[in-house]
């Protein structure tokens, strides 16, 4: 119970200190920046050496794709047939695919399984959900948006600089491995800081406005992001029979509100930025319902 106050704690701080104005209007990109360059990777080294080698790694990974690919080739048609402009199919084809993997996945997976979930929730956010956003979401933006031009050597650069992803790489040669207790108790006070930095984050960036001509986009991202996208998970999971905690970690994953990043990323590009916003911020405070339900029903 604690972890869901804390939750909705951090976010209400957030959207109160916005709506007051009290941080700088670019406080959300600065506790990002330290979650991302700091927290995450901490939090990385911690649980990714906890994995044992087995099958179970490559659930998270298969799953998160599997559900990218067919959240993606269904708001495409979609978007089609209700005659979307571009600009929206792009922005859809980023906040309603996209998954918050780690800023809501990893308290609220916590909140549901505990500490051992944790390294499944690693693998699903850097092989996949990070993996999507460098190499999709930079291809979508560039080719919905007359901004920006995508290249190879971007996509390359963007993964490789990506300080969680450096940390994921280096954990992977520790798996196994117990680490002194001084060092897991510098990792775990620094990874610590995740949920509050990371949700009063969440908390100063949403935006509620929703103009009603944005009304069908909308119900498309989050029909597709919230019920859609884990209905894949959990098909996914009983075809193969995968119902340990790999999978079900993987299926609340999926379940998670849109990526604030995504969202972010499709207002830089000119995508529709005030139904984006709405999009991510909606979409957040949805979640907490059918993340649980989905908890309850797997």
């Amino acid at each position: 119970m604690e972890n869901f106050i804390l939750i909705f704690l951090t976010i209400f701080i957030g959207y109160f200190l916005n709506r007051l104005s009290i941080f700088p209007q670019d406080s959300a990109i600065t506790l990002n920046k330290f979650v991302i360059f700091i927290s995450l990777p901490a939090m990385i080294f911690l649980q990714i050496p906890k994995l044992t080698l087995s099958f179970d790694i490559v659930i998270p990974i298969v799953i998160s794709w599997c559900v990218i690919l067919l959240s993606a080739i269904t708001i495409f048609f979609l978007s089609k047939l209700m005659n979307f402009s571009k600009e929206i199919t792009g922005a859809l084809l980023l906040v309603g695919v996209l998954t918050n993997s780690s800023f809501l996945g990893i308290p609220i997976i916590e909140a549901f399984y505990g500490g051992d979930a944790l390294p499944y929730v690693m693998v699903y956010d850097q092989l996949g959900t990070f993996l999507a956003l460098a190499t999709y979401g930079t291809f979508i933006a560039s080719y919905y948006s007359a901004k920006t031009q995508i290249t190879f050597s971007m996509i390359v650069y963007k993964i490789i600089t990506f300080p969680p992803f450096i940390a994921l790489i280096l954990s992977l040669f520790f798996i196994g491995v117990e680490f002194p207790t001084p060092v897991k108790s510098v990792l775990s006070s620094i990874a610590a800081t995740i949920v509050p930095v990371a949700l009063v984050a969440v908390g100063l960036q949403l935006q509620f406005k929703l103009p009603k001509d944005d009304l069908k986009p909308f119900s498309v991202a989050l029909i597709t992001k919230l019920l859609f996208a884990p209905i894949i998970a959990i098909i996914i999971c009983t075809i193969f029979s995968w119902n340990n905690l790999a999978g079900q970690v993987s299926i609340l994953e999926a379940a998670m509100a849109p990526m604030i990043t995504a969202g972010a990323m499709a207002s830089m590009a000119g995508l529709a930025p005030r139904l984006s916003s709405a999009i991510v911020g909606y979409g957040a405070i949805i979640s907490f319902l059918t993340t649980y339900i989905f908890y309850r029903l797997i």
